[in-house]
């Protein structure tokens, strides 16, 4: 007998349906899985085996083939087993007829019969019902997280003795609950606010142009001058999550083994890895089957590098082409992945080894030289501002809280929005240089001044236009519907010559 069960796996972060076929026939006893398993694929059989047993229901002693098509896409993980299980029920006529019709399936399963949680379900099932699929069975713990995506039916599961009596009427299916975004809160987060921050007033305007553009911002300076408790109170002045962004986000942590608590994520990703992460940590990579790297994980928030000059400049040189073209392309010899990075970059740094700078800094020429080489030319050229930070006064006052600053950037992001609206991006950041002259366009003055500038700072083709991104984005600021020549000085301002 042969029966057939819908079901899906993880290919990068997105989801790919797969059908699963199983085929009982008699001869030996044997069991085959075809369609280019994984080892957790293949080792699915004794826990399947055990927990029909646990559930009431005799392992056909037969031949039994499962195939995972299309057989041309590599499949991983442990979430076929549920399908597996129901698809030898309906093999062996134990499930009515057409109850899995136009249904999915996901869940690992205990050897208890207790049907267990699968990473990645968002995307998942996400990936199903751009399918056709109306209906999917899932753990009754990823439930929540199912029911994000609209117009699905979501059945849970606890345990495969209930799932099989649910399937063929003798039981009720299972009540399950979503959780809110009230629901849950994090107990990790430091509460952070701009007003604890005191003086570095230019240090708070860079991170306001950086928040309301989208800008990559990089802080130089001594140890113990604020830059790294500015830095981190970006994300209390970004402005929430749209909910198509939200979907997004919450897809690719959910795909990444993240914790999504079975909710949208609102808030901007912040990601800050320590600065002994690998490149395959960093960018994404992997052999066999590649993950997602914090570039991806940072997917419409900030990724924070504390300690730039740390990194190893392989590491950071792998963040040019994210940087430029906001996805990550990763090319195997079995298979090749594109991963979202659409991330702003926010990195702080020592101005020399010994962190002191001049005066009086105690390393050599040549260990600031070989810490510059570090930070490679084309690297910081990708960072719209840059600047050096000195450190508060003692009389200095607490400036601004971040709900203020957040509701002038949220103002000039609306207006972002509105004039690209029909362009396929949203900030200032991200215009293309083809599009700039005529998306930025500049007054007579602010055009002198902008061409002066080029000269009296030599800067590249990048640079020049980054400076009239910041710019534009200065103006939106200010609610300004021109660049003057005033926008462009402060732009240049904060574009300093660093490290």
């Amino acid at each position: 007998m042969l029966a057939s069960v819908r079901s899906a796996t993880l290919v990068g972060v997105d989801g790919q349906p797969v059908t699963v076929e199983v085929h009982v026939s008699t001869g030996l006893p044997a069991y085959c899985v075809v369609g280019l398993p994984d080892t957790a694929v293949r080792e699915a059989r004794e826990r399947v085996r055990a927990a029909l047993l646990s559930s009431g229901t005799s392992w056909p002693m037969k031949r039994i083939t499962v195939n995972l098509a299309p057989g041309g896409v590599r499949k991983s993980g442990s979430g076929f087993e549920l399908a597996v299980a129901l698809g030898l029920l309906g093999a062996e006529d134990e499930l009515p007829a057409g109850v899995l019709d136009g249904v999915a399936v996901l869940g690992e399963l205990g050897l208890d019969g207790s049907v267990r949680p699968v990473p990645g379900t968002l995307a998942l099932v996400d990936a199903l019902a751009r399918d056709g699929i109306e209906s999917v069975i899932v753990p009754i713990a990823n439930a929540g997280e199912a029911a994000l995506v609209p117009g699905l039916h979501v059945r849970a599961a606890r345990t495969l003795a209930e799932l099989r009596a649910c399937l063929k009427g003798e039981e009720s299916w299972p009540e399950w609950t979503t959780v809110s975004d009230t629901d849950v809160e994090s107990l990790d987060d430091e509460p952070l606010d701009l007003a604890d921050v005191r003086g570095l007033a230019f240090a708070r305007q860079a991170l306001e142009v950086a928040a309301a553009g989208g800008h990559h911002l990089l802080f130089v300076g001594p140890p113990g001058t604020g830059k790294t408790m500015v830095a981190r109170r970006l994300s209390t002045i970004l402005p929430p999550l749209e909910h198509a962004e939200a979907l997004e986000v919450t897809r690719i942590h959910s795909a990444a083994g993240q914790p999504t608590h079975g909710r949208l994520i609102r808030r901007r990703p912040f990601r800050a890895p320590h600065h002994t992460a690998s490149t395959p940590a960093l960018v994404g990579g992997g052999s066999w089957r590649p993950h997602a790297g914090e570039v991806t994980l940072a997917h419409r928030g900030v990724l924070f590098l504390d300690e730039l000059g740390e990194f190893t400049p392989t590491t950071l040189d792998a963040l040019r082409q994210p940087i430029e073209e906001r996805v990550v392309r990763i090319s195997r010899t079995s298979t090749s992945l594109s991963f979202p990075a659409a991330f702003q970059l926010v990195a702080c740094t020592n101005p020399c080894p010994c962190g002191i700078g001049a005066p009086g800094c105690r390393c050599t020429e040549a260990q600031r030289a070989r810490y510059r080489r570090r930070l490679s030319a084309p690297l910081l050229d990708r960072f719209d501002l840059r600047m050096r930070v000195t450190g508060p006064e003692p009389a200095d006052e607490c400036g601004e809280s971040s709900e203020t600053v957040r509701t002038r950037v949220e103002s000039a992001v609306d207006r972002q929005r509105a004039r690209y609206a029909d362009w396929p991006w949203s900030t200032n950041a991200h215009v293309a240089a083809g599009a700039v002259n005529r998306l930025v366009p500049l007054v007579a003055d602010a055009a002198d001044a902008w061409r002066d500038l080029i000269q009296s700072r030599v800067l590249t083709g990048r640079g020049a236009a980054r400076v009239r991104r910041v710019a534009r984005t200065i103006a939106d600021l200010e609610g300004a519907h021109e660049i003057t020549s005033a926008h462009v000085e402060t732009a240049a301002l904060l574009r300093s010559d660093v490290p």
